[in-house]
């Protein structure tokens, strides 16, 4: 964890013009990285590959690029168990890679946010090999949360906490002489040892790490978890089960303590230090938009992920009441609400948005083009997650010997088959991307791809998409072109406009954007000249009809 920088780096890197604020309206786009481009044929993504595709990305329009977790890892859960914070790992490359990228990038006016870990390290860092070797009580415990266990020997685990892969929140360690010992903290796998925020030496080594990572150059930092780091004083129990189902909705003693917003604030302090507006993006899941704005007051983080927006049935009225409540709520505070539809830990829009038997993928892929000029046209800031842009659906038959997701091979706490935590399918969302219509990964890589990819994805390809003025790729090409040229979205005011139920229609300054969620067409008057639509439109006299699951864009 200590390793120093090995390459060499000029004085002053090369860096996007500045733009103060210009994560307000920013696009964002997600890599994660072992599914993105893969550059020598082993099947997985690496940090060459995405320098390779970037002209893809900046052809597309996107502002940044968010890398998901490159660092020294075993991977057991793809990356976000970390053993050493300042090295890449062989898997992807190396530091003059991540150098090289983060260069090209900048040099194609791309800015780049990569991933950090602070709530939980791998079991393979030194830190926590320190802390099995040391003592009970001992100072390398204090970095990670070591419990004596409950029960006449120990044998119970020091509180009812699990995991939200599933299963118990704690593993029992087995002191040098063969014995049982104490118990430690994962919220997470068991090779997912939670740090200990309450240790001086976990947060001076966090901001080494962010000011290494700053000094190479990156823009900013996707913090994983960031509402965990923090546990309530003397870990009381929760008094239930099925507590994974809890997040999000309660306060939790493990996730959004108060005492996590001191971590924040300092790091903004670090950020602004740095010049070309750094941010910071929090991975944060809170019971309301209330709680959520508090991670993104002026001295705190500049962004948080708003998964209200993200879990919101596909319904007018339930889309409008959480906009409404994320607006007010960041607008609060002075800060920007994002917005995003998927990402590496969730099915694919696409996908959850069918209605089942009842709709199939084309429902889905209607609804998800429908969304996607919606997210764009709504104040703020706006996350793509790789493959949105080509309609990908979630791929749902994957074989199990294939699946990698940690919370897959996790069960209940009474040893019963099913899940306690996650469902354990992250994989399907994680399948790796077609880039040509051909060969033997459909361009991912010159080998196979670490997932398979489904047979029918040589025409969901961006090589097939492109051109096609009727395909997902450019109606996303389309609508961030025209974000760009239209001086009344991104960052600004918004007010909606009456429409019948089912509908939503809202005004930005110079644009009208109307959203059918029914599944009949609907009538209304025109509402200027249309710019753009997810699907064709038609018109009377006056009047346009909107299709079913569809989304236009109008100049007013």
């Amino acid at each position: 964890m200590t390793q120093e920088l090995t390459t060499s780096l000029p004085t002053e890197p090369v860096r996007p013009a500045e733009s103060p604020g210009w994560w307000r309206d920013a696009v964002i786009y997600q890599v994660y990285v072992r599914s993105f481009a893969d550059s020598d044929g082993d099947g997985i993504g690496d940090l060459r590959g995405v320098r390779e595709r970037l002209p893809h990305l900046a052809g597309l329009g996107v502002d940044a690029v968010w890398l998901t977790p490159f660092y020294a890892s075993p991977q057991a859960d793809g990356g976000y168990d970390v053993a050493d914070y300042r090295t890449v790992d062989p898997l992807f490359g190396t530091l003059g890679d991540a150098d090289d990228l983060v260069r090209t990038a900048h040099e194609l006016g791309l800015r780049v946010i990569v991933d950090i870990v602070p709530n939980h390290s791998s079991n393979q860092h030194p830190w926590f090999r320190e802390a099995l070797a040391d003592r009970p009580g001992g100072a390398a415990r204090t970095r990670y949360h070591f419990r004596r266990g409950r029960g006449a020997h120990g044998e119970l685990p020091p509180n009812d906490w699990e995991s939200v892969f599933g299963g118990p929140a704690w593993t029992r360690t087995t002191d040098p002489d063969g014995t049982p010992g104490e118990w430690y903290l994962h919220l997470f796998a068991p090779e997912q040892p939670d740090l200990n925020w309450d240790s001086p030496e976990v947060r001076a080594e966090f901001d080494s790490v962010l000011r290494f990572w700053l000094d190479l150059g990156v823009d900013g930092f996707r913090i994983d978890v960031a509402h965990g780091m923090v546990k309530a004083a003397g870990l009381p129990d929760i008094g239930r089960t099925e507590q994974a189902k809890l997040i999000g909705s309660q306060v939790l003693p493990f996730f959004d303590q108060d005492g996590v917003h001191e971590i924040h604030r300092s790091w903004r302090r670090l950020l602004d230090s740095y010049p070309g507006d750094r941010i910071g993006v929090a991975e944060a899941w809170a019971p309301t938009s209330e709680r959520l704005a508090l991670y993104v007051r002026p001295d705190e983080l500049h962004q948080a992920f708003n998964f209200q927006f993200l879990k919101c049935p596909w319904d007018a009225a339930a889309m409008r009441e959480v906009i409404d409540e994320s607006l007010a709520a960041t607008g609060s505070v002075g800060a920007p609400t994002t917005w995003v539809l998927s990402n590496h830990d969730v099915v694919r829009h696409t996908t959850r948005y069918a209605d089942g038997a009842d709709g199939g993928p084309e429902q889905g892929l209607a609804r998800a083009r429908a969304a996607a000029l919606l997210t764009l046209a709504l104040p703020g800031s706006s996350y793509l997650y790789q493959g949105e842009e080509l309609g990908l659906p979630e791929v749902t038959d994957l074989p199990d010997e294939l699946r990698q997701d940690p919370a897959f091979f996790r069960t209940s706490p009474d040893g019963q088959d099913g899940q306690s935590g996650q469902d354990g399918f992250r994989d399907g969302c994680r399948v790796p991307l077609p880039w040509t219509r051909s060969g033997e990964s459909y361009g991912f890589g010159p080998g196979g791809s670490w997932l398979p990819q489904p047979d029918g994805w040589s025409g969901l390809s961006v090589e097939a998409q492109t051109g096609d003025p009727g395909s997902t790729l450019e109606l996303y090409r389309g609508a961030l072109a025209l974000r760009r040229e239209l001086p009344g979205l991104g960052d600004g005011p918004m007010s909606w406009l009456e429409a019948p139920a089912g509908v939503l229609a809202l005004s930005r300054p110079g644009l009208v954007c109307t959203l059918n969620t029914l599944a009949e067409e609907v009538e209304l008057p025109v509402p200027g000249r249309a710019l753009l639509s997810s699907a064709p439109l038609s018109y009377g006299a006056g009047t346009v009809r909107i299709p079913p699951d569809s989304c236009a864009w109008w100049a007013i």
